[in-house]
């Protein structure tokens, strides 16, 4: 059913990019909906914070618009849906990620690589995303979920989940081969468990004591800080990390024709590049830039026959700037989830 009034609903505004220590996100109340012709009007029941979010909180991701609502790792349930939507009816349980849009007719897009397409539109970047009770989306860039797992344990999946399976797609894993993973949070230990689910050795590379811990209970076969290295040559890596400094790290570790692919949508300056000691011997660095609706489907699937543990750290939506906070400081091991639950709508006592 096609509904006609807006929903007035709660959410976490970007006011001011700053330190997430300082407290960037604004509580606002505003007006949501109603669903366009393509589009579902969802309740929130949990968004994942991803480090994409700091990035945009921070100012290293300029907001495209004042005021964004960030968040882009949503599970919902729908309440409304457009006229012309097939395949979501209320009550569903949906997924929304960070691809919200694309022209459909350029020449990526016509050959399957909506991900580069220029005109693309991303949730919690161009529109506004699931730091919030309720939210709009386009249908046709939503996912079915399944019942059963909360809410909270699917929200990761939905980019912490899926740009690790395009960054090890790109990575060019061989059968039964050796991969590097730089940087063990929330998107890594998701990726890693998947290699491993694919039968793959998998070597950890983290400064965090913690997270090479989660690393080891999770089945890596090793567990260092990067600047130790691999205890053997890798057929690929994956850096997680948003570090440059770790490009040639990563790159020198790999064996003959192995390749370095990088996960993160923001990653700081690369340091110059020795040809003989990265590069030769056909070694191969690739950058990932977000998922395409199939690489979402594909992953789905898989990991309904393999599911994760997700490791996860709760918020109440209240602490969005607490959650934030603590990514940026390192204090996260696995993923951090707001956790919306069921909203009236009425939010006295903020202000618009």
């Amino acid at each position: 059913m096609a509904v006609e009034q807006s929903v007035v609903t709660e959410a976490w505004a970007v006011e001011r990019p700053s330190p997430a220590a300082r407290g960037p996100l604004r509580r606002v109340r505003r007006a949501v909906g109603p669903p366009g012709p393509d589009g579902l009007l969802l309740e929130v029941g949990a968004c994942g914070v991803c480090r994409t979010d700091l990035h945009l909180a921070e100012g290293d991701l300029p907001p495209r618009a004042p005021g964004r609502v960030p968040g882009h790792e949503i599970v919902g349930r729908v309440l409304a849906v457009g006229a012309a939507v097939r395949g979501f009816a209320p009550g569903d349980r949906a997924g929304v990620a960070w691809l919200a849009w694309t022209c459909g007719t350029c020449r990526y897009c016509r050959a399957g690589r909506e991900n580069l397409c220029p005109a693309a539109r991303w949730t919690g970047w161009d529109v506004d995303g699931g730091y919030a009770r309720h939210v709009v989306a386009d249908a046709r860039y939503a996912y079915r979920l399944p019942e059963g797992p909360p809410d909270e344990e699917l929200a990761p999946l939905l980019c912490a989940g899926l740009i690790g399976y395009r960054a090890l797609e790109r990575a060019e894993l061989p059968p039964g081969g050796r991969l590097g993973v730089y940087g063990y949070g929330a998107s890594a230990h998701l990726t890693a468990q998947l290699a491993l689910a694919r039968g793959a050795t998998v070597h950890v590379l983290t400064r965090s004591a913690a997270a090479r811990r989660l690393a080891l209970e999770l089945g890596a076969a090793s567990a260092r800080d990067a600047a130790e290295g691999p205890p053997e040559p890798l057929d690929a890596a994956i850096l997680f990390a948003p570090a440059g400094d770790l490009v040639p790290v990563a790159l020198a570790a790999l064996d003959r024709g192995g390749t370095l692919a990088v996960a993160g949508i923001h990653l700081t300056d690369v340091p110059p590049l020795d040809y003989d000691r990265h590069l030769f011997r056909e070694r191969t660095l690739r950058s990932v830039t977000a998922n395409t609706r199939a690489d979402g489907r594909a992953y789905l699937a898989e990991v309904a026959r393999h599911p994760p543990v997700v490791h996860v750290r709760r918020y109440p939506f209240e602490a969005a700037d607490a959650a934030l906070a603590d990514l940026a400081a390192g204090r996260v091991t696995g993923v951090a989830v707001l956790l919306a639950g069921p909203g009236s709508g009425q939010v006295p006592g903020l202000r618009p």
